[in-house]
């Protein structure tokens, strides 16, 4: 009989798809019967361009990467490389530290994102987004896709996580990003507690207002504690979370940058004055 971690490995196409479509069905279902905001743009207009840019970003990877994150982490992990290699820890514990680890990477990388100018080019893809919700999670420019993951796979070599740690690890920060972007709102005392620890989606909508001391707030993906730690922290918007204005200023068409093409050629469009 298999182990739990040697069945994760054999299954790992299946048991990501699983969670990406479950969840991607509830939210969508949960966001349908009681959403948070009015959209303002076509769902179903805005749906197919948004989930066509992750079929183009999914076909990417799979030829760009052949090997993909999980994969790099066997080969260090069978060579002893990286830094948790050096240590004898149970598997469980092994895969709490790196998770852990991971998002750390994961919030420094999008502060990194915001700040450096030809970064924040291919970033804002995901900002120009004029409404929110569980696609809004999964909208990233190609290129930026191919960063995060070379990203990833340099932090994987010099860390050394466990390939199911590596798996657990995307699990959550894909269930994350669909969860906290969400057009959905907790009750406020179920909010209250749950950003502790998670960020919520009201919690990450902040970060999608088009003030930008409001997007340059709330940079974390699955832990709420980086930007408490870091003091990049914004518990509300200013103007509420009905009346916040989502997406970028300075595109005066916005409904132009729903469509694939429209997307793609973003960040190498000039901006408008």
């Amino acid at each position: 009989m298999l182990s739990w971690d040697a069945w994760l490995l054999e299954n790992e196409l299946s048991v990501r798809l699983f969670f990406f479509f479950g969840i991607l069905c509830l939210m969508a279902t949960w966001e349908g019967l009681k959403p948070c905001r009015e959209l303002h743009y076509s769902r179903w207009y805005r749906w197919r361009n948004n989930l066509a840019l992750v079929f183009v970003n999914s076909l990417i990877l799979r030829l760009l990467f052949p090997v993909a994150a999980a994969g790099v982490a066997l080969s260090m992990e069978r060579q002893g490389y990286g830094l948790l290699n050096q240590f004898e820890l149970p598997l469980v514990i092994s895969v709490f530290v790196a998770v852990i680890l991971l998002d750390f990477l994961i919030y420094a990388q999008h502060v990194l994102f915001h700040k450096v100018p030809i970064l924040w080019a291919l970033h804002k893809v995901h900002h120009a987004d004029p409404d929110y919700d569980v696609t809004t999670g999964a909208r990233f420019h190609p290129i930026e896709i191919i960063l995060s993951m070379l990203i990833k796979m340099l932090a994987i070599v010099a860390l050394g996580p466990s390939a199911v740690a590596v798996i657990v690890f995307e699990i959550l920060l894909n269930g994350s990003a669909m969860f906290n972007h969400s057009n959905i709102s907790l009750p406020t005392l179920v909010d209250k507690f749950v950003r502790i620890l998670f960020v919520t989606p009201d919690m990450h909508r902040v970060h999608h207002s088009q003030k930008r001391y409001e997007t340059d707030s709330n940079y974390g993906f699955s832990l709420s504690c980086w930007d408490r730690i870091f003091k990049t922290y914004r518990p509300y918007p200013e103007d509420g979370q009905l009346g916040m204005k989502i997406g970028l200023t300075e595109l005066q068409a916005p409904e132009s940058i729903c469509s694939l093409r429209g997307m793609l050629i973003l960040p190498f469009k000039r901006p408008s004055k």
